[in-house]
């Protein structure tokens, strides 16, 4: 039982059934599909664990770049890579993993730069679906 993707101010997110590493294996997949990188990858319930000795589900952030995107994005808005790379999140929940994205409108809003629409909405639709195919 997949949910359907909802939106909020900063992210697009879904759950869905299978399982935690199957996820995480299918989104680099997808991603890769979309012509994103993944580049950094956090293990949060690790990185937890050794810094500060708690115990939470499993929970990864992953960096993505699409290096067209952001070659476009740079040149625009030099700054944007305060912003970058593209975060996705998976966690291990109770009903499921649930998956989720920045919503790449907000690279516009915190910049009030509207040059960076075309570059934003190119990245939302790909990125969208990601979400939708995981």
């Amino acid at each position: 039982m997949n949910a359907p993707a909802t939106d909020s101010a900063y992210g697009i997110t879904r759950t869905v059934a299978a399982g935690y590493e199957e996820t995480i294996e299918r989104l680099r997949a997808l991603l890769k599909d979309e012509g994103f990188g993944v580049l950094t990858s956090i293990d949060v319930k690790a990185t937890l664990k050794e810094k500060i000795g708690k115990d939470v589900a499993p929970y990864v952030i992953l960096g993505a770049c699409n290096p067209q995107l952001a070659s476009r994005a740079l040149e625009i808005e030099p700054d944007i890579g305060l912003l970058l790379p593209c975060n996705l999140i998976v966690a291990e929940t109770a009903e499921g993993t649930r998956v989720g994205v920045v919503n790449p409108a907000t690279f516009v809003e915190f910049t009030s730069n509207a040059a960076l629409r075309e570059v934003s909405a190119e990245a939302d639709a790909r990125l969208r679906r990601v979400i939708e195919r995981v």
